[in-house]
């Protein structure tokens, strides 16, 4: 019985975990947790960016097929007015060319487009009246800071009738039609948003303010378009000048409409809203500024052999000048943008082709 009890003491001794082990074990687990810590953080570090890319990959995929579907749908006329980017009759960007590297006095900014298009709309000021016809416009808001909308993409689907329906173009509570050049969509009063943004919203004229207007991209804060011409140029002006330098407007008899051109190219810039959140808590004028130095079209750098513009350069300087404000902190006047937000800032382009007449 003895020696059965000091062998079975023995092997309970033999089993047993020594000093040295317990803690070799406790220093592995140790080394477990924190690898597998690190492993998490890295993660989160990564999914974070992801995410954010996420949002505005969602956000310029809905604004551009808004955008395909409507330019799709164009009435693409000799007899009707388009109010697109040109030399003359256009004020919608920055009251002409040279936008970027500092906002000047009187610029305002993003482009702006108006056009007629076979898609239904409504209309505020006949009891939300639905149309079988819109005037279809986009901008980027900068009627003012104080604007719920400011400094996002807003899209215009007034509901009309077709012309001989109702030929009132004048009056309140009238749904207006579509009309015919030589009547211009700038030359009705009650259209006065779609080639209007300046601050002048709740004032006498009211001249920028349309409820028709709804914010369809509330991270975009920059819009550009050009266009490619039949010949195979890029360029801002949507007619030939080449052939026809004396032009100056798509009224002229010598090419009424879009007949030149075969695509309009659009640029958009998005940003999710943490870091929107972050840039106006830095500063309330920051975004502004980070947004004027995306530079136009027209004074965009070429990349071409002598300078000449393609498809693509805008859109190139555009990622370069991100890149810049997100390793600096901020933009060429001097505004704080925090380096996060400004990582996280997406540029997106998408070709339209008007299959014009």
């Amino acid at each position: 019985m003895r020696k059965q009890s000091w062998t079975a003491a023995a092997q309970r001794k033999w089993h047993a975990f020594t000093l040295v082990e317990m803690l070799i074990s406790i220093v592995v687990l140790a080394l477990l947790i924190l690898l597998a810590t690190q492993a998490v953080n890295t993660t989160a570090t990564v999914a974070r960016p992801a995410n954010k890319h996420i949002d505005t990959d969602s956000e310029a995929r809905v604004v551009l097929d808004r955008m395909a579907l409507d330019l799709a749908q164009m009435l693409k006329r000799t007899d009707v007015d388009y109010y697109v980017k040109g030399p003359t009759n256009y004020t919608g960007h920055g009251n002409g060319h040279g936008w970027g590297r500092r906002l000047q006095t009187g610029q305002l900014g993003s482009d702006q487009i108006a056009f007629f298009s076979q898609v239904a709309g409504y209309n505020s000021t006949s009891s939300s009246w639905q149309g079988p016809v819109s005037l279809t416009a986009y901008r980027v808001n900068q009627s003012a800071s104080t604007n719920p909308s400011y400094l996002r993409l807003e899209r215009m689907g007034k509901g009309l009738l077709w012309n001989g329906v109702l030929n009132a173009t004048s009056g309140t509570n009238v749904v207006y039609p579509i009309v015919f050049l030589p009547q211009t969509i700038s030359g009705i009063s009650a259209w006065s948003a779609a080639v209007n943004n300046n601050n002048n919203c709740g004032g006498s004229s009211n001249s920028s303010c349309d409820p028709d207007y709804e914010t369809i991209g509330p991270g975009v804060f920059r819009f550009e378009y050009y266009y490619l011409l039949k010949n195979g140029l890029v360029t801002d002006v949507p007619w030939d000048r080449d052939a026809r330098p004396a032009q100056t407007s798509l009224t002229n008899p010598e090419n009424i409409g879009l007949k030149d051109v075969e695509t309009i190219a659009v640029a958009i810039a998005v940003i999710d809203p943490a870091g929107r959140a972050l840039i106006d808590a830095a500063s309330s004028n920051s975004l502004l500024a980070l947004a004027s130095d995306l530079v136009d079209f027209k004074t965009a750098p070429g990349r071409g052999i002598g300078g000449p513009h393609q498809v693509g350069d805008m859109e190139a300087n555009w990622k370069t000048v991100i890149e810049t404000v997100a390793a600096t902190g901020q933009t060429s006047s001097g505004s704080r943008v925090p380096p996060e937000a400004a990582k996280a800032i997406r540029i997106y382009n998408r070709y339209f082709d008007l299959k014009t007449l």
